[in-house]
Parts: structure tokens; C-alpha cells; sequence
């Protein structure tokens, strides 16, 4: 294809997603009232627990409309991740080689449940970390907080995208291994880093203050790792064995072709001689 087919055919692409993420997101307009349910209630529980008067604001008289928009386009990219993902492949796929459309297919298989299921993970920290930061104002006399919705709808996006991104890191471990760019004995002699991280990361994100979650979490995340190397590390041996079969399969082939031609020299020399002669 030209540099003009590939653009025609990204166009296209581009365009497909676009209408798939507009569809979606008049969906995600009609369900707002659940998700705004289902958004609210980590405060509602936190308020609750601490006998705090809590209200949510909408600051400004658009404000309403512009939270509803975002939710609606939020909604929107989820539900069409699936065709997204699929538009990426079929841009992609005609220039990869099998094994690396066997990679993808893997990268793609595994990633996409594993981003869900830290999505997932993000929102149940965000109903643990809401009542650990609400205990913090006082309930003596008529105190109230008034939180922003705006403000606390980043809050809960950037801690899902962030668990999902942590769930999808140990894949792209793989794939990078796979792709011969790092070994899983290289990755191995990280493990201390691995647990290190996973612990400061789930006390940041679940600041709990029961060691029974973050322990349980912070084991999740590790465990997410340390597949990823043994994944490697199986990969790794097996890579390694099949380059010693070829060495063993070229050094048999020239074994064979040495002896070939030992035993035609001599039937050379004869039929010289016979010429000489």
C-alpha cells in the first residue's frame, strides 16, 4: 500500500471509532442516573460510618450539564474499548508477521480483562480511600464538607486508571519477552523492587488501616509479576532449547556434507587418472 492508502485506510479506521464512541456515549447519557448512584456511594457510606453531614456540589449553574457530558463520554470509551481495540488490530495486522500476530493476539487476549479487572480494583480503593480521608474533619458541633463532584470524579477516574495500568504492566512484561527485548532473569533479579513497589503502591492508593488489605492487595499485584517472569522464564528455556536443536541440526548438515564429499574426491581423482592415462 502507498502512504495515501494508509492514511485512507487510518481515516476510516478513525472514523469508525469516532461514530462507535458517539453511539456509545448517548447510551452512557441514558445510563447516568445508575452510574451517578454507583459513584456516590463510597460518600454516602463514608458520611454514614462517621456521622458527617456530606453534600455534593455542582459549582456554577452549568455545572450539572458539563458532569453529565463527562460521565456520558466517559461511559461512552468503555463500552467501546472492544471496538477500538479491534479497529487498532486491523490497522495493524496486515504488516505483522505470524508470530507476531500470534504476540498480539496474546497481548490483546490477556490485557483487555486484566485493565477491567484493575478498573474494578480502582473503584473498590477509592470506597476504601474516601472514609480513611473523611475521618479527618471534625464532627464536633454543625460542621458539614461540601465536596466538589467535579474534583472527586477525577479522583475516582485517575485511581482506576491507574489500577488498570498496574494490572496491564506484568502483560507488557511478557510481550517484551517474547519480543526478545528483556529476559525473565533479568526481571527476576528485580523481585525485591516488585514487592517494594506493589506494597507502596497499594498503601498510596488503599491507605487502610487494616494490614489484612493492603497485605491481600498489595499480594495481588505481586502475584501479577511474578507470573509474568515465570511466563518469561518458561519462555526463555524453551527459546533456548530449540536454538540448541537448530546449532545440533546445522552441525549434523555440515557433518554429512563433509562426508559427501570425502567419499566423492577419491571417484574424482580415479576419473582423473583414468583421463591422464
Amino acid at each position: 500500500m502507498s502512504l495515501g492508502e494508509h492514511l485512507v485506510e487510518l481515516r476510516n479506521r478513525l472514523l469508525i471509532s469516532a461514530i462507535t464512541v458517539l453511539l456509545l456515549s448517548i447510551v452512557g447519557w441514558f445510563l447516568f442516573p445508575w452510574v451517578f448512584d454507583a459513584v456516590k456511594a463510597p460518600i454516602e457510606a463514608a458520611s454514614e460510618g462517621n456521622d458527617l453531614q456530606t453534600m455534593i456540589n455542582f459549582q456554577g449553574v452549568g455545572q450539572g450539564l458539563n458532569v453529565k457530558l463527562q460521565m456520558a463520554a466517559y461511559i461512552g470509551l468503555i463500552l467501546s474499548s472492544p471496538m477500538l481495540i479491534l479497529q487498532i488490530w486491523l490497522f495493524v495486522m496486515p504488516g505483522l508477521h505470524r508470530n507476531e500476530r500470534k504476540y498480539a493476539i496474546g497481548f490483546f487476549g490477556s490485557a483487555i480483562p486484566l485493565f477491567f479487572v484493575g478498573c474494578i480494583a480502582g473503584y473498590w480503593a477509592v470506597s476504601q480511600l474516601v472514609p480513611v480521608l473523611m475521618s479527618f474533619t471534625p464532627t464536633e458541633g454543625s460542621v458539614s464538607q461540601i465536596l466538589p463532584y467535579d474534583q472527586y470524579l477525577a479522583l475516582l477516574i485517575k485511581t482506576m486508571l491507574a489500577f488498570g495500568i498496574a494490572f496491564v504492566i506484568p502483560v507488557v512484561m511478557v510481550l517484551m519477552n517474547f519480543m526478545g527485548l528483556i529476559s525473565g532473569r533479568t526481571m527476576l533479579k528485580g523481585w525485591r523492587w516488585i514487592i517494594f513497589l506493589s506494597f507502596g503502591f497499594t498503601a498510596v492508593m488503599v491507605p487502610t488501616p487494616e494490614p489484612i488489605t493492603l497485605i491481600a492487595m498489595s499480594a495481588a499485584i505481586a502475584s501479577l509479576f511474578f507470573g509474568a517472569i515465570v511466563i518469561s522464564l518458561i519462555h526463555d528455556r524453551r527459546a533456548g532449547r530449540r536454538s540448541e536443536d537448530d546449532d545440533l541440526a546445522d552441525d549434523e548438515a555440515s557433518r554429512i556434507d563433509d562426508d559427501v564429499e570425502s567419499i566423492d574426491r577419491p571417484s574424482r581423482l580415479d576419473d582423473a587418472d583414468e583421463d591422464g592415462r
